[in-house]
Parts: structure tokens; sequence; C-alpha cells
């Protein structure tokens, strides 16, 4: 019978799978401590503790109070209620101005959008050739009326971490609320929303190794929300509704280990991609483009471009290596991503962009197999024949 290859993961900027101890931790609260944290009795006061427990954990992790902390299902609920929820506490009439960039995930974009149609006015500021924001244009965007700043810590698709403490001292010295969406960077380097400056932190959960439908949302105190759903009230009445505990059980033990181990595995990870790069680059001889490469970039994220193929094509030769041609979020379309197009790359290269993410279980010899099969697959695709189909 035909063995297959054993897969590698690097895909982790799209979702990381569950550690073993987060799912560990997270277990009895699907079996036997079942309680809804509401309740008054036993079970219910257990739930109601790991709650806050899980609490301490992400603000340990965060450097930030825990009852800065709202526990959201995830990232696009976290930035949805930073920023529609701070547009919210004015009245419907009020001008108002939120000020972005042109390289933001959709769980910022698209409340955006809805902002718009609300009254809201969007200015949107461009990046450099890095993918790095201009902070003089987030300045120079600054009206009386501008309420809100929302501004990704790192870029999902090409890593490239943007100035946030910077802009925070922009915006703190205009009186503007300045929100970042770190769903890429928390669990992957150190953070501090107190260093940072920040007033609005997105947290997404399966981004280091947490399950899906879970995150937070950091708000600074003093900072004024309103909510978008109304219930019960649990959560400050800003995430409403029975608490998922063993996904907030399992958020607090996923920012246990990170607190524990981001440093160490930040530097390892960083040798991988490095070597990643450094290897295919060789095989290549310099063939290939690495998009963001004069940037600060995620210890982990490297996008590449080979030269005269589809991405979509080379992954189709290479079928145990999980990797994407772009955002996932973007991989069903068929055209060039906005940070591509923003950073000035060209269709070609957009179409043979790759990019791979890698995690805690990656190891150099994966990165040997990933980086031989990917030359292989990329002189056989290139030869003369026809021209490969477009991707994102």
């Amino acid at each position: 019978m035909p063995t297959h290859k054993p897969l590698i993961y690097l895909d982790h900027n799209a979702t990381t799978p569950i550690d073993p101890c987060v799912r560990k931790a997270m277990t009895p609260f699907l079996d036997t401590q079942y309680g809804n944290p509401s309740s008054q009795h036993a079970l219910g006061r257990e739930a109601a503790r790991a709650i806050e427990l899980a609490r301490r954990e992400v603000g340990l992790l965060l450097d930030c109070r825990s009852d800065e902390l709202i526990f959201t299902s995830g990232g696009t609920e976290s930035s949805n209620l930073a920023i529609l929820g701070t547009l919210l506490t004015s009245a419907p009439s009020t001008p108002s101005h939120i000020i972005t960039s042109a390289i933001e995930h959709p769980a910022t974009l698209e409340p955006l959008k809805m902002a718009e149609k609300w009254g809201c006015e969007l200015s949107i500021v461009g990046c450099d050739t890095n993918g790095v924001v201009d902070t003089r244009a987030i300045a120079a965007a600054i009206r009386p009326q501008t309420k809100l700043v929302s501004i990704m810590h790192a870029n999902n698709e090409i890593g490239s971490i943007q100035p946030i403490q910077d802009i925070a001292r922009i915006c703190n010295k205009s009186g503007i609320l300045f929100h970042v969406d770190a769903a890429q960077t928390v669990g992957k380097i150190p953070i501090s929303c107190r260093d940072l400056g920040v007033d609005l932190m997105t947290v997404a959960g399966h981004k280091f190794y947490a399950p899906k439908g879970i995150g937070c949302l950091y708000i600074r105190q003093g900072v004024v929300l309103s909510g978008l759903l109304q219930g019960g009230g649990q959560e400050c009445g800003l995430s409403p509704g029975t608490e998922s505990v063993a996904n907030i059980v399992a958020l607090g033990k996923a920012s246990e280990l990170a607190r524990q181990n981001c440093g160490h595995d930040a530097e390892r990870i960083g040798m991988l991609r490095d070597q990643l790069e450094s290897r295919l680059e060789e095989k290549t001889q310099g063939a290939i483009l690495i998009h963001a490469q004069g940037a600060q970039r995620l210890n982990n994220t490297t996008s590449i471009a080979f030269p005269d193929v589809g991405a979509m094509d080379l992954l189709n030769k290479i079928p145990f290596l999980c990797a994407s041609t772009g955002a996932a979020c973007h991989s069903h379309a068929t055209t060039i991503s906005a940070t591509l197009r923003e950073i000035g790359a060209t269709e070609s290269v957009a179409r043979g962009t790759i990019r791979m993410s890698l995690g805690r279980q990656n190891n150099a010899d994966e990165i040997e197999q990933v980086a031989n099969a990917l030359v292989s697959a990329w002189r056989a695709t290139r030869a003369p024949g026809p021209a490969s189909a477009p991707v994102s």
C-alpha cells in the first residue's frame, strides 16, 4: 500500500492546533464541571471562579489589570466591539471620524464600512513597500471630530510589525482612542498594553494554541464603550450571554503557557524561519522575493514570491505542505490581496506568493523538507508550458 508523507503545517497565522496542556485544562469544563457561572450553587461558583482565574492569566500575559479584559467569541467580535462600541457612545447625529490603514484585516475593515453607513467618515492611510504604516499620514489625517484610530499590530500576510508606540503617542497627544488588532502578535512576541500605550486591543485565542471561538478585548481603565448586543449583562454587558467556560479556561491556560515560553519560542521559531528563507534563496540562486524583508517582522512569518509560477500550482505539487497563498480569509479569491497591492506587488509577483507561518511543533528537518520540495516544484512548474491560473 502507498504511504502518505506526514503533513507539515506552516499555516499558524491562519490557526494553531490546541496545545495538549490547553486541552487538558479545558476538558473538565466540557465534562463534569458544566455549571453556568451565573448560578449560585457549587458548580456555578466553580465555573465563575475558573473564569476569573483565566482572566488573571490573560492579564499577566498582556501586562494589564484583569478587570480591563472582556471575554469575547474571538478577534472579530473584539474588533467590532472596539470600533462600533466607540461610535455608539455618542449620539447618532454627532460627527465622527475614524482613521485606519489599507492593510487591515476584514475584522477591522468590515465594521468600518458599517460605520460609514452610519455617517462616520473614514480616512485610510497607506504604507511603504515593506508594509509599514506611515505615522506621518496618521498624524496628518486627524481632525477635530476624530474619535478612533485602528491599526493592526502585525500584518497577517507579510508579518510587518507596525510602530504602535509612535502611533499611540500621536493619539494620546490629540486625545483620540487607539485600537490595536493584536490577533497575530499576542502569544508570539512579548506584549505590554501599558508599554504600548494603547486604549483597546483585540486578542484571538486560536492564534496562540487555544480553541477557535474565544478571544478578548483589552479596554483600558476609564475607556467607555457601548455594547452591540443586549442580554443578561455578562462581561460588564459588553459581551452578554452565558460564558463559554471551557474556552475561557483554555484561553487562560494558553496565556499562561505563552507567558512562560514566549521568549524561547520566538527565538527558536525565528531561527527556523530564517533557515527556510536562507535555504530558498540559496537553492533558487536569489530568484525569490521575500516580502517585507526590510521591516521588523513577526518571527514566525515569511511571505515569498516565486517567479514565473502560480502559488497554488506549487502547493498542488506538494500535498504534504499546509501553507497559504496569502491571508487564509482570501484563499478562495483570485484577486491580488489588499496587502500585496498596497506594498506595490505586481500581478505576477502576487500570483506567485506563498505565506508560510511557523509554530511550536515545527523543527529543522521539516524546514529542509519544505525548502527542497518548494524548489523542486518551482523548477518543474516554471518549465515552458501553459500559464498558471491566477491566485490571490
